[in-house]
């Protein structure tokens, strides 16, 4: 497996790391995913898409809260991966991150891991 790193982004709430693993691109964002931050997670997903990545797995186990305009991120980039043939696979939610995708039905759309190792496994999209 490739496990080159791609690059990360910070500011003082939001750190996102990305790195190659095969395929994939995973993309860890840790701390708070806001209207603030948001920004910060949109550019690297969208330069994983731009360099060919069609499958993203994001690492959410790091994600301490997400609102709207985070999972607004999320949902986009999951339509352009789709577009291009891909996906976008989330791992390791937190409760508080995953009550926010409970609420707005948006569990239903994402294909979604307890594990990064079961997420790299699934093969589809």
């Amino acid at each position: 497996m490739d496990r080159g790193t791609v690059g990360s982004a910070q500011s003082g709430r939001l750190l996102v790391e990305v790195r190659e693993e095969g395929p994939s691109a995973v993309v860890t964002p840790a701390g708070e995913l806001d209207h603030h931050t948001a920004d910060l997670l949109r550019e690297p997903l969208e330069e994983c898409l731009a360099k060919g990545f069609k499958r993203l797995v994001i690492d959410c186990s790091r994600l301490e809260f997400c609102d709207s305009t985070g999972l607004n991120v999320l949902l986009g980039a999951r339509l352009k991966a789709e577009a291009a043939g891909g996906g976008v696979h989330l791992v390791g939610m937190q409760p508080v991150v995953a009550r926010v995708f409970e609420i707005t039905g948006a569990d239903a759309v994402f294909t979604v891991h307890d594990t990064l190792e079961e997420a790299l496994a699934d093969d589809s999209g």
